[in-house]
């Protein structure tokens, strides 16, 4: 399984989906959920709605998008090129990453959402 999120250049979860700097791409053991593998890939700078930042992804292997704020248009190209977005994210994307394969974060429901209180936030059970 790979899981892609878009990160600042300071290691956080980037807030907004189409402003990132680059993604960072998890790829998870299938056998215990580890991670085995973190590669960047450059972002190309603008709407993610418009970019070729989905199929890149999606040929890559990309299944799962953890983000902060995203909008509808990027969530819909991600949706239809095979990828899962779990939105509302924020804070460290390897601490984030490891949560969502333990089954700890869930969509945060929210598109966009600029403002966080924690240190790493999405939706927990």
């Amino acid at each position: 399984m790979k899981i892609a999120v878009p990160v600042t250049d300071n290691n956080q979860i980037d807030d907004h989906f189409g402003h990132c700097e680059f993604y960072n791409v998890y790829t998870i053991s299938e056998e215990n959920n580890d991670i085995i593998n973190v590669e960047s890939i450059e972002s190309e700078q603008g709407c993610g709605c418009k970019s070729n930042i989905a199929s890149t992804l999606a040929e890559i292997g990309v299944k799962t998008m953890i983000a902060g704020g995203i909008g509808n248009g990027a969530i819909n190209v991600l949706n239809n090129s095979g990828i899962e977005v779990i939105r509302g994210c924020s804070g460290d994307p390897t601490v984030v990453v490891k949560q969502y394969t333990q089954g700890l974060i869930t969509d945060g429901g929210s598109s966009c959402n600029h403002h966080h209180d924690h240190e790493h936030q999405c939706s927990n059970h």
